[in-house]
């Protein structure tokens, strides 16, 4: 719902939009215990009434980003997308090269969304991606997370 909001309401304001999504994943997700299938963020940016002028998306497993590959472009031909295979936190260099450079005249706003599947990400990600003009989305399920790694 915020990327929608945030596509639509910044679409005049600004030269250039950015979704980035530093936790991609495969695109597509089945619902445990059942046969539904759901949209991932990736795919649901996509399909906005208002897209962004680029997508990219960085994940760490080979596989489900090749899968978000095939599947992105089923969907969006012309999107404008970067793929960028690893962790985040030490890809950060790459993802920033691929945001277009903000100059007067050409503004560019990114909106960020880290949906991370374990307490990994670094401050410091975060630090390094606000050198650019950049509006986080951040879930942060650590209850989930400290009790699924509460064994170890």
């Amino acid at each position: 719902m915020y990327a929608k909001l945030f596509s639509a309401g910044m679409k005049n304001k600004w030269k250039s939009r950015v979704y980035i999504e530093l936790y991609a994943g495969a695109g597509l997700y089945r619902i445990r215990d059942s046969t539904r299938i759901i949209a991932g963020s990736p795919i649901t940016a996509l399909h906005l009434d208002n897209p962004f002028d680029k997508y990219i998306f960085c994940e760490k497993r080979p596989e489900e980003l090749e899968a978000l590959k095939a599947r992105a472009s089923q969907i969006a031909r012309s999107a404008n997308i970067s793929y960028i295979l690893g962790d985040c936190n030490e890809r950060v260099g790459d993802i920033l090269g691929e945001i277009p450079t903000h100059s007067t005249g050409h503004g560019v706003l990114s909106l960020c969304f880290a949906d991370p599947y374990d307490i990994g990400i670094r401050f410091d990600t975060f630090r390094n991606l606000s050198d650019r003009y950049v509006d986080f989305l951040v879930l942060l399920a650590l209850y989930s997370d400290a009790n699924r790694a509460y064994t170890r």
